[in-house]
């Protein structure tokens, strides 16, 4: 399975890439603030899914631009056909494909390919993560101290930035630093790697971080909400991190998400 998705993450990217000279032609629509989807992105996700479909006609999509379909069967295919749309359409070479699959309640198998660069990020569940075949692991940095982080701001809805700027401020004073790329898929594809420590972000969509959970889990690294559990694919709430930066990560962020209009409006 991880063999056919990785078919049609690089028949995704060729896509992309054939695109990257004529971005000022492109057909580009805005689905809500800050949002954009263009032309690229319905082919790329077209191309997935008839590759998928050939192989496994029985099985479910979860796609960010057709939605749901099959819903109810066993095996769902959850895609991001470009992650970082922004990125692209202004020629920022930080984007990628991402293609999870997930059995009844478990994710089982994940492909994350940046077309640019073309590095390919896999994972299957019990089996390890892999960047370009090679075994990968999470970073063994121990503590936020000297810790290199990357997160992802408020872009659409911007109710809860004041909450999000709070945990911002309470770990970039240890961090070493922070970054913010603009590709929720490859930052955790590349803390899976060991290139950064740990990741947050609020209100993500399930395409963003179903394959990055996957490899980062695989890669030996620890996935949850914010409240510690294993609900980050239904809440969008993420923090990824090495095993020994991960408990201060999560104590600082509960306590500043803890009592909040967003851990409020959450909870509703």
């Amino acid at each position: 399975m991880v063999n056919i998705a990785v078919r049609a993450a690089r028949a995704a990217g060729n896509i992309i890439v054939r695109n990257m000279d004529r971005i000022d032609r492109l057909t580009i629509a805005s689905k809500k603030n800050n949002d954009f989807v263009s032309e690229v992105d319905h082919q790329a996700e077209s191309a997935i899914i008839d590759i998928l479909r050939q192989s496994y006609p029985d099985h479910g999509f979860f796609a960010e631009e057709s939605g749901k379909q099959d819903e109810n069967a066993d095996y769902q295919w959850i895609i991001d056909p470009l992650d970082g749309t922004t990125n692209f359409l202004h020629g920022f070479p930080q984007f990628a494909v991402s293609i999870a699959l997930k059995h009844k309640a478990r994710l089982e198998a994940a492909v994350i390919y940046d077309p640019f660069s073309q590095e390919l990020f896999t994972a299957a569940r019990g089996e390890g993560a892999q960047l370009n075949e090679k075994r990968i692991r999470v970073s063994g940095h121990t503590g936020l101290k000297g810790a290199l982080l990357s997160t992802g701001f408020p872009y659409t809805d911007q109710s809860y930035l004041d909450t999000y700027l709070e945990t911002m401020k309470a770990l970039m004073a240890p961090a070493a630093g922070i970054r913010r790329p603009g590709s929720a898929a490859l930052d955790l594809a590349w803390m899976a790697a060991g290139r950064t420590d740990g990741f947050w972000e609020f209100n993500l969509n399930t395409w963003d971080i179903a394959a990055g959970a996957l490899i980062v889990r695989e890669a030996g690294g620890i996935v949850t909400d914010f409240n510690g559990s294993d609900g980050y694919l239904e809440s969008g709430d993420i923090i990824a991190a090495s095993p020994k930066v991960f408990p201060e990560m999560l104590k600082i962020i509960e306590s500043c998400v803890r009592g909040s209009d967003y851990a409020a409006r959450q909870s509703a």
